[in-house]
């Protein structure tokens, strides 16, 4: 029989999943999928989930334990999502269950101010000094529009920067050229967005300094601000180039513009500060100052897979909010008792040997993988922003990089859907859509790693034989 870490024996996982659904003999993922269709848009809750990209039945996961997913089958993978982050010290940490199971004992949710959430902010605050004041809120998207809001009132500008390839959630003026899902799915922007909406973004080239120059010298005046992400990882991963950053943050401060630092992605995941604290370590080894944007956005880690996400800036800007500001921003479940004790439980466990141990374990397989498609003659890149890292497929994206989101778009994609299924089939699995990042956890044993080892061989050899639809 086969351990799933805590939530009973593969056999047990089959048999309850049966019941679920109505299958006598065990449950498989396809009539998961069959059943989900039914009641949910595309069968999923999430684009991207819905395998689009790669093709096949998505897998239902019935259960998760340190570096391990269990589907509704009973098959246990090797998971290199990681819930799309959050899953920092690995799933199902039992410090942070007891945490939860604390809270949840006490009430689910009050409507009303609690301690957890003022310690929550202040944790977030000392790992980011520039964040002064925090404000909760549920969802990374609820993050970037509450920054985006802030920013309009504060400057009184209608206009926001953003770039090609960056994601920033579902805000319908940020899904221009949005990358990650919207990548995967090939929409250039989303339906029910209007035109006058629209209207007030500006999409620019990443790392591209020169573009953003001539926007603010065409258009200065009516830019509230600039939001990038602070090191794209929803076009695969393209770290920024180097002095991008700084950049940005010359250009606005001298036209009077906010910078927004969206880490709802990188935040507490590629070190104890994010990207900015990994950039600005860099910079000031190098004797330069390093920058400060004028907001952040959190998510992701933050709420150690719970949904809690966050807002953080200077006092000056954050007291903008209500009800001390006239810009509005509300939520019944911001805040969260339950979801904050996962947070907090997560930023506190998430140490020095935790980062070191995620550091580690993405070298090691971001190595390996690159030498396996070398191995099979496959073109390609591995591209890293701290310990996030992905693969970019073709002759274009091996001998220069991917800077930009043109680019992302112009590598072989074709190759990652016979890759994917090949590591899927070895019990490993991977983000389904080429244009999103790999994540690893502190919970990667060697065990773990050797698992993904063993399988890249194969799924390099079936990338090399693969041919465009």
């Amino acid at each position: 029989m086969t351990d799933t870490g805590g939530f009973g024996t593969a056999e047990a996982v089959q048999a309850e999943n049966a019941a679920l659904f109505g299958e006598p003999g065990g449950a498989d993922n396809h009539a998961a999928f069959v059943r989900a269709q039914g009641v949910l848009p595309g069968g999923v809750s999430s684009p991207v989930r819905a395998y689009g990209s790669v093709g096949g039945d998505p897998r239902f996961l019935a259960s998760a334990r340190g570096p391990y997913v269990t589907d509704v089958a009973g098959r246990e993978y090797v998971d290199l999502v990681c819930s799309w982050g959050p899953a920092l010290l690995g799933h199902a940490h039992p410090d942070v269950v007891a945490a939860v199971q604390e809270a949840a004992a006490h009430g689910l949710s009050f409507g009303a101010p609690t301690l957890g959430e003022v310690e929550l902010g202040e944790e977030i605050r000392r790992r980011v000094p520039a964040a002064e004041r925090v404000r909760l809120v549920s969802t990374g998207t609820e993050a970037t529009m509450t920054a985006i809001r802030l920013a309009r009132g504060v400057t009184g500008r209608d206009v926001v920067v953003k770039f090609a390839g960056c994601y920033h959630g579902h805000v319908d003026a940020l899904l221009a050229e949005a990358g990650s899902g919207v990548a995967t799915l090939a929409l250039p922007g989303s339906a029910g967005v209007t035109e006058a909406t629209a209207a007030e973004t500006l999409v620019l080239p990443y790392n591209d300094l020169a573009a953003v120059e001539a926007a603010f010298a065409e258009r200065g005046s009516e830019i509230a601000a600039v939001i990038t992400e602070a090191s794209p990882a929803n076009m695969g991963v393209v770290p920024p180039a180097e002095g991008f950053n700084e950049g940005l943050r010359r250009i606005t401060a001298a036209h009077g513009a906010l910078l927004i630092l969206d880490e709802v992605l990188t935040g507490f995941r590629v070190g104890p500060s994010g990207w900015w604290g990994l950039e600005n370590a860099t910079l000031r080894a190098q004797g330069a100052d390093g920058y400060t944007p004028d907001l952040f956005t959190f998510g992701k880690v933050v709420g150690g897979g719970m949904p809690v996400a966050a807002v953080g800036g200077p006092a000056t800007v954050m007291d903008q909010l209500a009800p001390l500001g006239p810009v509005y921003q509300a939520g019944t479940l911001s805040g969260n008792p339950v979801a904050v004790a996962a947070g907090l439980a997560t930023l506190r466990l998430a140490d020095e040997a935790v980062y070191a141990r995620v550091d580690e374990v993405s070298g090691v397989l971001s190595s390996a993988v690159g030498s396996a498609l070398d191995a099979a003659g496959v073109a390609h890149r591995v591209q890293r922003a701290g310990s996030l890292f992905s693969v970019m497929f073709g002759e274009l994206a091996a001998s220069a990089g991917v800077r930009d989101y043109a680019q992302a778009q112009a590598q072989e994609t074709f190759r990652y859907r016979a890759f994917f299924h090949a590591m899927l089939d070895a019990g490993v699995s991977l983000p389904p859509s080429v244009f999103e990042a790999w994540f690893v956890s502190a919970a990667h044993d060697d065990d773990a790693v050797a698992r993904v080892l063993d399988a890249f061989p194969a799924a390099a050899r079936a990338a090399a034989e693969a041919t465009p639809a």
